[in-house]
């Protein structure tokens, strides 16, 4: 060694402490890389990203190839470092060596690295595999060996390493990650994925139209009656019933029977030819599944039912799909913020769609509507002029339809 030129000396002692700036950056850079990202890099056949998933399939070998190629670098580098201080200084050398070398490894092949490749785990990694695959095909009998050791030293005091098992996401976690996804997902579709891993909780009633607002046709009306009604309707299906929609009797399909409106030969008992079997869902059935049995009986209207068979209300396909996407007309002036900070809010508006709207947390497990809400909390039908608090907002009630509340302002919480 003393005829090693010094400066030999230094250039090795430099790269042995690049090259444990590499192992140390790279394991780093590795394990931090997003899983979710890579598997999409993958499918798109990029070379790095498929280096990269070969790597991690076996991590016991992985980790095993970068800290026997780093403890032997900066044992190595420690050595030199000794040698070089033993011909600079002598004896008295070595302490000072010391400490100064783990001052510049813990700075320049340690923190520094790992910070880099932490930030950065996708530039480090997909570099880092192409040296690092070689080396562990070269190496491979030695981390086999070392893996050999370690497993079995692990199995002896009682874990059993087992395959890495694929990424598997609960709904809560789905819903953790595409919440935090950001600016790098547009706001409408961030809402919609939202409101698609919330459908899970929703049910019909929380989507239905109330039963005092179904439109339908009451076949003990007279028949010119019925005739504008099936013109001047805006929808085109209505249920049939006699004198009140529990007695409902079929679904009427506008645009197979308005050709035969102007011909003479209409009358009720065309109307009954023409009418299509009506489909019920129970009240308490959750979307997800409405979807899954509209698909499966080739429907796009229901009528709900309660235990009883009694006749709740009626929903639709599109508005399941208003659901879905966070409304198709953004409240239809159901909520206007006023310029005081507060809102005139439409009481018969269902509460999830109020809390999409402004992004309250109203709870939605009692009452579906915010009518419904309030007349809960009070406990007796209001007069216009009272006030309450509800869940933290200040509710002044407006107007009443009749035993109904019909509008309201709120006061978010300051």
């Amino acid at each position: 060694m003393s005829d090693i030129p010094l400066s030999l000396l230094f250039t090795t002692l430099g790269v042995l402490i690049l090259l444990s700036a590499f192992f140390s950056g790279s394991e780093t850079a590795l394990m931090a890389l997003n899983r979710y990202r890579l598997q999409h890099l993958v499918k798109k056949k990029h070379a790095s990203a498929l280096l990269a998933q070969k790597l991690l399939e076996r991590p016991d070998r992985l980790i095993g190839l970068i800290l026997l190629g780093n403890n032997f670098v900066n044992i190595l580098a420690s050595s030199l470092a000794t040698i070089i201080a033993l011909r600079l200084y002598g004896e008295a050398g070595i302490a000072a060596a010391a400490g100064a070398l783990t001052l510049v490894i813990l700075i320049f092949a340690e923190v520094g690295p790992k910070t880099l490749a932490a930030t950065h785990p996708e530039g480090v990694a997909f570099f880092a595999v192409w040296i690092l695959l070689p080396l562990l095909k070269i190496f491979y009998p030695l981390v086999w060996l070392v893996n050999l050791v370690t497993n079995t030293l692990l199995w002896i005091v009682g874990v059993r390493l087992k395959q890495a098992p694929g990424i598997v996401l609960s709904a809560e976690e789905l819903r953790t990650v595409v919440a935090e996804a950001g600016a790098r997902l547009p706001e409408r579709y961030h809402a919609m994925l939202l409101t698609i891993l919330d459908l899970e909780s929703a049910t019909v009633e929380d989507v239905m139209v109330p039963r005092h607002e179904i439109c339908g046709i009451d076949l003990d009306e007279p028949i010119e009656t019925i005739v504008e009604k099936i013109k001047t309707s805006p929808h085109t299906r209505l249920p049939v019933y006699k004198k009140n929609i529990d007695n409902v009797i079929g679904l009427l399909h506008l645009r197979k029977l308005l050709p035969k409106i102007p011909a003479d030969a209409f009358n009720k008992e065309v109307l009954r030819q023409n009418l299509d079997e009506i489909y019920f869902v129970p009240e308490n059935t959750p979307l997800h599944q409405v979807l899954v049995d509209f698909k499966k009986h080739h429907q796009r209207f229901a009528l709900v039912v309660d235990e009883y068979g009694d006749v709740l209300g009626l929903v639709t396909l599109t508005d399941i799909i208003q659901e879905l996407i966070g409304g198709l007309t953004e409240g239809a002036g159901l909520v206007r913020k006023q310029s005081d900070g507060s809102y005139i809010v439409d009481a018969g508006i269902s509460i999830r769609e109020l809390n999409r709207l402004t992004g309250w947390d109203l709870p939605t497990d009692g009452p579906k509507t915010l009518n419904g809400l309030i007349m809960e909390h009070l406990e007796t039908i209001p007069s216009p002029g009272t006030s309450l608090r509800l869940n933290g907002f200040q509710v002044e009630i407006l107007e009443m339809d009749g035993n109904v509340v019909s509008k309201v302002r709120i006061y978010p919480q300051s």
